[in-house]
C-alpha cells in the first residue's frame, strides 16, 4: 500500500494507512465506542458484544501487517432490572403506571427505557453504551480490567485471564442495588424517609439513583492495611467512579489484584449537584509531592465542575475544600467527552492539568495550576474546528496532543503550546478521505504512546447517495514516523518493550520493509548499551535482530496450517524444528503462522531450526551462500544477546537467593547449577558475578542440593538454561524466571511465546512468588 499523505504541505503530520482493517460483526453502539488500554487492547462497543483487538509486536511473524489477536465480551442474555423494591410490589406498580388514565404517567412510563429495558412494544435494548479500561496492573496477570456498561444499565467488570476468554468478575449494578435496598433508598441516615413505591416520582427517583451514565477508573493508589500483629503493609488499590442519572457519583474502591466481590474495599456516594450529567473524568494532580484528586463532571446543559473526593486510608492524597466550577453557563451545549491531561508548565516551572471537553462542535479547555495564590483557572473555547458536532475525542497523555473527529471523516490534531499566561492550540486537519476514501467516522482512539490512531468507519456517500449496507470497520492510521518512534524508544523513561508495543510495531514494519536496521538506530543503540548498560537496551537490540532475521527469511511456499498428504508418514523424530512434543496452543491470532512457531525459542533451540532448511530449497542458487552466511551471523548475534540477558537475570536470581536464605538448603532454586553455568564460560569475566558466587558458595559450604527427576529420581544436571535432561533421557523445561525445572504438566508462557514459567505454589516463599510475577526477560511481555 502506497503511503497516502493526509495533511497539506504546510503541516508536519503525515497519516499513513496501516493494514489490516478489522471488520466488525455488528454495528458500533453507544457514545465514544472506541477505547485503547495501556496494555495495547482496543475495545469496540457494538450492538451484541465488546470486540477486543489486542495489538502484538510479534517477533516470530514475517508478515508486514499489524498482528492483531481478537476476542469478545458478549452482552448478557437477559435484560437488567434495577432493584427498586420487592419484586411483587414492583410488578404491581408497573401494571398500575402502564394502565394509568393520566397520559403523562402512562406514556412517560411506557417510553422510558430504564423502566422497560426488555422493550415490550419497543425494540429491546441490546449492546453496550460505554467501556472503560483500568490502569495497567489491576488483574491477576498484572494487566488492565475492562468495565462495561450495557444499554440497559448493567455495569460489570471483566478480566481476560487466559487470553482467549473474558470472565465477568463482578456485577456492580446488582451490588449497588442491594446496598440501596438495605439503606431504604436514602444516601445518609439524616435524610427524610422516602415515599411509597406506588408514587410515580418516587418510582422515577429510585431508578435514576442507580442508572449509570458513565464510569471512569482512577490511577493506582496505595492504601495501608493493618495486619494481625499490628504491622502496616502497603496495598495497591484502584477507584472506579460511577456517575448516575440523578447526578450522584458512587466511588468504588478495589484492592489489587482485583479478583471479584471479595476485593471490594468500600463504596461511597457523593452528590455532585449537577442536573442531567453526561460525562465524567478523574482529575489527578501532583503539587510539591502532595497528590490532589477530584472528579470532573459535565452536564448535558453545558456546565462543567470539579467535585472533591475524600479518599479514606489512601496515602498522600488531599482533596479540594469545595467544588470548583470550570464552566457555569447553561448554554445548552452538551458536554460529550472530557479528557484530563497532566502537563509540565515550562514558564511557571511546575506541574499543571489541562482539562479538555468536547461541547457540540467546539473544544472547551481549562488550565488548572496551583501557585502560592491558590488554584488558578484559565479557560476558553477553540472554535472553527468542525462544521458538525464532535462525535469522538481522544488524547495522547504523553505530550498533551488532543484529537477530535466529526462524523464526516475529518480529524483535527490540537497541539497545546504554553504562553506566559496560559496556553494556545495549534491545530491541523487530517482528512481521512485521503487515506481510506470517502468514509463516515463513528469513533477514534489514540494508542498509549501516540503511534497510531484507531478509527471506526463505515462507507461514505457515493455519487451523492448513501450506501445501502453499512460495514463497520476498525482501521488504523500512523501518527508518527519510524524515526520519531525509534527516538522515543531510545529515550524511553518506561524502559519496557511491552508497554510500548505501538512504537515497536512501527519499527518492526520499517525493518521488514527495508530488510535492514537503519545505521543511525544501530549506532545510537550501541552508544546507549556502552554508556548505561541497562538490560532494556539489550532487549531492544534482541528485538531488532530478531525482526531482521525474520525479514531475511524466505516466505513459506504453502500455507503452514494446511496438512500435506505427500509426507504424511514421516517419522516425528526426523521432522525439522521439533524440539519437544509440547502442545503449541492455538491462540486465535489473526496472522499467518510462520514455521518458526514450531521451532519456538522456548523449545530448546534459540532460533528457528527450519531456517537453513528453507534456504537450501531456494531456487536462486547464485545468491544463496551470502544469504546463508548473513543469517548465520545474525543468529550468532541473537544467541550472544540472549546469553547476556540470561546471565544478567541469573545474577538477579542469585542475589535474591543470597539475601533471602539463611542457608541455601532453604531454596528450591538450583543455586549450585546456576553458579557453575555462569562460571563455565572462560570468556565471561564479570567481577560482580564472581563476588556474588563466592559469597553463595561460602554459604553453601560444599553442599550441592541438586534437583531430582520426579519420574526416576535421577539427578537433573544444570547444563542448559532452557531444559533439564536426566541420565534416563527424561526432559523437563526450565522456568526462565527461577531456572527451576518445571516438573508438572501445567505451566505458563509469555505473551510472545519466548519462554515458559512455572506456577507459584503455596509453599513458595514470598521472594520466589515475587520473582515469578516478573515479565519475560527477552521481550518484557507478561506471562500467562
Amino acid at each position: 500500500e502506497e503511503p497516502a499523505a493526509a495533511a497539506s504541505a504546510g503541516f508536519r503530520l503525515t497519516a499513513v494507512r496501516r493494514e489490516p482493517a478489522v471488520r466488525l460483526q455488528h454495528g458500533a453502539s453507544g457514545l465514544e465506542p472506541l477505547a485503547w488500554s495501556e496494555d495495547h487492547r482496543v475495545s469496540v462497543s457494538t450492538a451484541r458484544s465488546i470486540a477486543v483487538l489486542e495489538q502484538l509486536s510479534d517477533v516470530h511473524s514475517g508478515g508486514q501487517d499489524m498482528v492483531i489477536h481478537r476476542t469478545a465480551v458478549p452482552a448478557p442474555g437477559s435484560a437488567c432490572m434495577l432493584k427498586v423494591g420487592p419484586k411483587k410490589e414492583v410488578a404491581e406498580c408497573k401494571e398500575k403506571f402502564a394502565s394509568s388514565v393520566d397520559p403523562t404517567v402512562s406514556q412517560t412510563f411506557m417510553l422510558d427505557r430504564v423502566f422497560n429495558p426488555e422493550g415490550k412494544s419497543l425494540t429491546p435494548m441490546r449492546g453496550f453504551k460505554y467501556s472503560s479500561w483500568s490502569p495497567l496492573g489491576c488483574d491477576a496477570n498484572g494487566r488492565c480490567l475492562l468495565a462495561a456498561l450495557t444499554m440497559d444499565n448493567r455495569l460489570t467488570i471483566h478480566a481476560n485471564l487466559n487470553r482467549l476468554q473474558w470472565v465477568q468478575l463482578v456485577d456492580l449494578t446488582e451490588l449497588y442495588g442491594e446496598r440501596l435496598l438495605e439503606a431504604s433508598y436514602k444516601l445518609c441516615k439524616a435524610d427524610a424517609p422516602c415515599g411509597e413505591l406506588g408514587d410515580f416520582p418516587e418510582f422515577q427517583r429510585r431508578h435514576s439513583m442507580q442508572a449509570p451514565v458513565r464510569m471512569e477508573w482512577s490511577g493506582i493508589c496505595t492504601t495501608q492495611q493493618v495486619k494481625h500483629n499490628n504491622e502496616c503493609r502497603d496495598v495497591g488499590s484502584v477507584l472506579l467512579a460511577v456517575l448516575f442519572e440523578n447526578g450522584n457519583i458512587a466511588v468504588w474502591q478495589f484492592q489489587l489484584p482485583f479478583l471479584g466481590k471479595e476485593s471490594i474495599t468500600s463504596c461511597n456516594t457523593i452528590e455532585s449537584g449537577i442536573s442531567s450529567p453526561s460525562v465524567l473524568s478523574w482529575w489527578e494532580y501532583e503539587h510539591n509531592n502532595r497528590k490532589m484528586s477530584g472528579l470532573i463532571v459535565g452536564s448535558a446543559y453545558g456546565p462543567v465542575k470539579i467535585i472533591p473526593v475524600n479518599l479514606k486510608a489512601v496515602k498522600g492524597y488531599f482533596t479540594l475544600r469545595q467544588p470548583v466550577v470550570l464552566w457555569q453557563e447553561m448554554d445548552q451545549l452538551p458536554v460529550h467527552s472530557i479528557k484530563c491531561i497532566p502537563l509540565y508548565h515550562p514558564y511557571q516551572k511546575c506541574s499543571c492539568s489541562l482539562v479538555v471537553a468536547a461541547r457540540g462542535p467546539y473544544v472547551f479547555w481549562c488550565l488548572l495550576l496551583i501557585s502560592k495564590a491558590g488554584l488558578n483557572v484559565h479557560n476558553s473555547h477553540v472554535t472553527g474546528l468542525h462544521s458538525l458536532p464532535i462525535v469522538s475525542m481522544t488524547a495522547d497523555k504523553q505530550n498533551g496532543t488532543v484529537y477530535t473527529c466529526s462524523s464526516d471523516g475529518k480529524v483535527r490534531q490540537l497541539i497545546p503550546i504554553f504562553t506566559d499566561v496560559a496556553l494556545k492550540f495549534e491545530h491541523q486537519l487530517i482528512k481521512l478521505s485521503e487515506v481510506f476514501g470517502c468514509v463516515r467516522t463513528h469513533g477514534i482512539a489514540v494508542s498509549p504512546c501516540g503511534a497510531y490512531l484507531a478509527v471506526i468507519t463505515t462507507e461514505g456517500m457515493a455519487n451523492g447517495l448513501h450506501p445501502v449496507n453499512k460495514n463497520y470497520q476498525v482501521q488504523f492510521v500512523t501518527l508518527k514516523t519510524f524515526e520519531e518512534a525509534a527516538a522515543q524508544l531510545l529515550e524511553s523513561s518506561v524502559q519496557n518493550l511491552f508497554r510500548q508495543v505501538d512504537l515497536t510495531d512501527l519499527v518492526r514494519w520499517k525493518i521488514l520493509k527495508d530488510k535492514h536496521i537503519p545505521q543511525f538506530l544501530q549506532e545510537a543503540l550501541d552508544k546507549k548499551i556502552e554508556s548505561c548498560g541497562s538490560t532494556y537496551f539489550w532487549r531492544f537490540k534482541l528485538f531488532l535482530l530478531r525482526i531482521l532475521y525474520q525479514s531475511m527469511q524466505k516466505a513459506p511456499s504453502e500455507v503452514t496450517w494446511r496438512p500435506s498428504h505427500e509426507d504424511a508418514k514421516i517419522l516425528i523424530s526426523d521432522s525439522p524444528g521439533m524440539g519437544s512434543t509440547e502442545d503449541d496452543q492455538e491462540e486465535g491470532t489473526s496472522k499467518q503462522a510462520s514455521r518458526q512457531s514450531l521451532g519456538d525459542t522456548s523449545k530448546g533451540a534459540d532460533i528457528d531450526d527450519t531456517a537453513e532448511d528453507s534456504l537450501h530449497q531456494s531456487s536462486d542458487t547464485g545468491g544463496r551462500e551470502p544469504m546463508v552466511e548473513k543469517l548465520l551471523e545474525i543468529q550468532a548475534q541473537i544467541e550472544a544477546v540472549e546469553m547476556h540477558l540470561t546471565r544478567e537475570h541469573m545474577k538477579r536470581v542469585l542475589g535474591e537467593v543470597y539475601l533471602h536464605t539463611w542457608i541455601t538448603e532453604n531454596t528450591s532454586i538450583p543455586t549450585r547449577g546456576v553458579c557453575d553455568f555462569l562460571m563455565s564460560d572462560d570468556g565471561y569475566d564479570d567481577r560482580t558475578a564472581r563476588v556474588l558466587i563466592g559469597h553463595i558458595l561460602k554459604k553453601m559450604n560444599k553442599q550441592t542440593f541438586p534437583e531430582h527427576c520426579s519420574l526416576c529420581k535421577e539427578i537433573l544436571p544444570f547444563t542448559d538454561r532452557k531444559q533439564a535432561v536426566c541420565s534416563n533421557g527424561h526432559i523437563w523445561l526450565r522456568c526462565f524466571l527461577t531456572y527451576q525445572s518445571c516438573q508438572s504438566l501445567v505451566y505458563r508462557r509469555c505473551l510472545l511465546h519466548d519462554s515458559i514459567a512455572r506456577h507459584p505454589t503455596p509453599e513458595d516463599p514470598e521472594w520466589i512468588k515475587r520473582l515469578l510475577q516478573g515479565p519475560c526477560t527477552f521481550c518484557d511481555s507478561p506471562v500467562f
